[in-house]
């Protein structure tokens, strides 16, 4: 029998220096003491051998477009072995639909790249972590196939809260000394821990930090070492509503143009651009594509939050109020809507509602979240044609 593994929060306050968290104050999540900072990324001990070694970048190939959406029963029910993804809205595999979701953290470093497994992800979430440094989780339930995923960095506090939303098991390579008891919150795998040489292992093209890798069979051992249920929690049913039938354009009040939308993180500079042809959002940074390993980003939907944020104590890490009522756009199809974001008590979904105060539905496909400050409103640009 396995086990789940959901614990509360530990309880211990932070003392922080907030920039920024109007109208928040005792509604942050609990905090630590305040306590001198060092993220642990250690490269896992030399006695442990790497499962694999990978030697070459991947070849870049053609820009991923999506295969439309085979028609969706009003329930969600097996179908000649599909199922509706909770990901993605889409009829996939049956053993992946009902499979727990890999929410697997990205550096997003220019020594990083390109981002290996990133194109198979169903949702990403993109987020500051210290200064002007911003970090990828993504989520994904196709990567069977997949023997190189990263490469993988730390945790942050907040990204375990994003992994709850989707019951996912998140895969991490060490954490700040602010995130770590947030990890008994969330069944997870630390290339840190005595786990870490079985899910992971470095490859020799790049250099530490950026060469931690995971694979299908090595988070697949990991998970059954670990215990860890695969099987979707009884009680959950989807992050996100999705439409049926064709493709939603938003129409009515906050709506404006969308073609082109920059969130405005200042390291990467990343843009997206729509595409009429197919209705994705191809995504930009450091000047020029932004290549996974199987081509160019594009998405369906791009979400952007806005968050209370301040620093932990004296440093340059992130602290993202991810619990406060905010407020950001729904974006798809060529137009921006205006939603305000309300997440359900602490481990809870966070929920997306249009001017009209019904929850929207997000049109099938891929979703690429942007995290963003409440100090950085106004940085983003959302332009039509």
């Amino acid at each position: 029998m396995t086990k789940r593994r959901w614990i509360g929060v530990a309880g211990t306050l932070l003392v922080v220096s907030l920039m920024g968290m109007s109208g928040c104050a005792g509604k942050a999540p609990e905090r630590l003491a305040e306590e001198a900072v060092a993220e642990t990324v250690a490269i896992a001990p030399e006695a442990e051998k790497p499962l694999v070694v990978i030697e070459t970048e991947a070849p870049e190939t053609e820009a991923e477009t999506e295969s439309p959406t085979p028609e969706i029963p009003e329930e969600r029910v097996e179908v000649d072995g599909m199922i509706q993804s909770y990901l993605t809205g889409e009829m996939v595999p049956v053993a992946q639909g009902n499979r727990r979701p890999l929410a697997i953290m990205m550096s997003n470093d220019k020594a990083a790249l390109p981002q290996y497994g990133i194109n198979r992800a169903g949702v990403v979430y993109e987020a500051p972590v210290e200064g002007t440094m911003n970090r990828y989780m993504a989520i994904m339930e196709n990567y069977d196939d997949l023997d190189r995923i990263g490469s993988v960095r730390s945790c942050r506090t907040y990204y375990t809260y994003f992994a709850r939303e989707f019951d996912a098991i998140y895969a991490h390579f060490g954490q700040s000394t602010f995130a770590k008891p947030y990890l008994k919150n969330v069944d997870n795998i630390n290339g840190i821990d005595g786990i870490g040489s079985t899910a992971y292992y470095r490859a020799k093209d790049k250099k530490a930090p950026h060469n931690a890798y995971a694979s299908f069979q090595g988070i697949q051992r990991a998970i059954e070492k670990l215990g860890y249920s695969q099987e979707y929690d009884a009680d959950y049913d989807g992050h996100f509503k999705f439409t049926r039938g064709e493709p939603v354009v938003p129409e009515g009040d906050g709506v404006r143009e969308a073609y082109k939308v920059v969130p405005g993180y200042r390291l990467n500079e990343p843009w997206f651009e729509y595409h009429e042809d197919d209705g994705l959002y191809y995504r930009y940074q450091y000047g020029g594509p932004h290549r996974g390993s199987e081509g160019q980003i594009a998405v369906k939907n791009l979400i952007i939050q806005y968050c209370p944020a301040g620093y932990y104590a004296t440093t340059d890490y992130r602290n993202i109020n991810v619990h406060e009522d905010s407020w950001g756009y729904y974006i798809t199809n060529g137009r921006s809507l205006d939603v305000t974001c309300k997440k359900d008590g602490e481990f809870g979904i966070t929920r997306y509602y249009g001017p009209d105060g019904e929850e929207i539905r997000l049109n099938p496909g891929k979703t690429w979240i942007c995290i963003a400050t409440t100090n950085d409103m106004g940085v983003a640009e959302i332009t039509g044609k």
